[in-house]
């Protein structure tokens, strides 16, 4: 069954409904964004998780150092790079499972991803403002031409409305949403989050 990820999170109470209600895993932005939480907020909010939930750090640009800081920190499971990583940067963060997310336009976008062998692969949509979670969608078909073995994710402008079309097409490991689940940036609304978990896992 597809796992879902809920990101952006930044409350204990809704990280306890999320994963309550079948979250797999639970992300936490430290990238410069409107869902920023800090590292204390996190660390705080990952000690009260139960022991079977993935907790996952969210970066942009970041060196290997602070990362590995942040994480170690926090308690956190795995790592999501979000912005230009070049392939040795992962090759640095060994000691946790490393998530590479690519902005997908075309099929052009899909070229660069088999220099990277990250645990897990995010293809997410594109944004010229943002490098981080889009909330933008791209053409899920893409995915098709895609050779790897690598789980692959599937975020970028995901609702209940469309996540079981795009799981369909793609069969993806995982889908990870944030802005399709608020009710306003930043705010997690607890019906969307619901709706989008039944639509995932039936």
């Amino acid at each position: 069954m597809t796992k879902v990820k809920i990101c952006g999170i930044k409350t204990l109470s809704d990280a306890k409904f999320a994963v309550d209600y079948g979250a797999d895993a639970i992300g936490f932005v430290f990238a410069e964004s409107i869902r920023n939480v800090s590292k204390e907020k996190a660390r705080a909010i990952v000690q009260k998780l139960p022991p079977f939930v993935t907790t996952v750090g969210l970066f942009v640009n970041d060196t290997a150092e602070n990362i590995e800081a942040i994480c170690r920190f926090c308690g956190l499971d795995a790592i999501q790079l979000h912005g230009n990583e070049r392939p040795a940067l992962l090759n640095k963060l060994k000691d946790f499972k490393t998530i590479k997310a690519f902005r997908i336009r075309n099929e052009k976008d899909i070229i660069p991803i088999k220099k990277y062998k990250p645990d897990a692969i995010l293809l997410d949509g594109y944004s010229e403002k943002n490098m981080g979670g889009t909330g933008t969608s791209f053409d899920w078909k893409i995915v098709k031409s895609i050779r790897t073995s690598i789980p692959i994710i599937v975020a970028g402008g995901l609702t209940y409305l469309n996540v079981s079309q795009a799981i369909r097409i793609v069969s993806p490991y995982a889908v990870d949403v944030s802005s399709g689940v608020e009710s306003s940036p930043g705010k997690k609304d607890r019906k969307l989050i619901k709706k989008f978990i039944d639509a995932v896992k039936g």
